[in-house]
């Protein structure tokens, strides 16, 4: 991991016991409500990954939009959406993971990636890492290679990065 940005936590609001009790909620809205803040995220974002080359920038919903799509904009990249079930109008590939507290699903149009594409996936947050190693999952079903991760914050103590095995993952901020 790069440097870590710790003007970030400057822009971040914590709401204790949200969604539910015990739960520290990190809020990003302060950060994208300030405009040198989000355009600082993207920037330092894209500066993580200037060394590789990415054709398409995979965003997570949907938070995880809001990031990457201007990402994906610095980098020349395309932009792809990965989705809740029943949200894409096309045929899409879908993946199912566990999360703390019971099961989810993704989707991604089955033409969104081409095999041998590089692909920078990018969210808000790295958590338990089972939302991003599913959106790998999807890429690497499409033949996509992923040339790493990237997240506007990690909370450590949860451990997400194992969930990504030997892929690259870069966090602005570490909590």
């Amino acid at each position: 991991m790069t440097g870590d940005a710790s003007w970030v936590r400057d822009h971040i609001r914590a709401i204790v016991d949200y969604p539910t009790p015990g739960v520290t909620f990190r809020d990003i809205t302060p950060l994208l409500g300030n405009e040198a803040a989000f355009g600082r995220a993207v920037d330092d974002l894209v500066t993580r990954f200037h060394d590789v080359s990415v054709d398409r920038v995979v965003g997570v919903e949907s938070r995880g939009f809001i990031l990457a799509a201007p990402v994906a904009y610095r980098l020349r990249a395309g932009f792809v959406p990965v989705r809740k079930p029943g949200k894409l109008p096309w045929a899409v590939a879908r993946e199912e993971y566990e999360l703390e507290y019971g099961r989810d699903k993704l989707e991604i149009h089955r033409d969104a990636i081409h095999p041998g594409e590089k692909i920078l996936i990018v969210d808000d947050v790295l958590a338990t890492g089972g939302t991003a190693a599913a959106t790998g999952r999807l890429v690497e079903t499409l033949g996509g290679v992923i040339v790493g991760f990237g997240f506007l914050l990690e909370l450590g103590s949860l451990r997400g990065r194992r969930a990504l095995g030997e892929h690259r993952v870069e966090s602005l901020t570490t909590y």
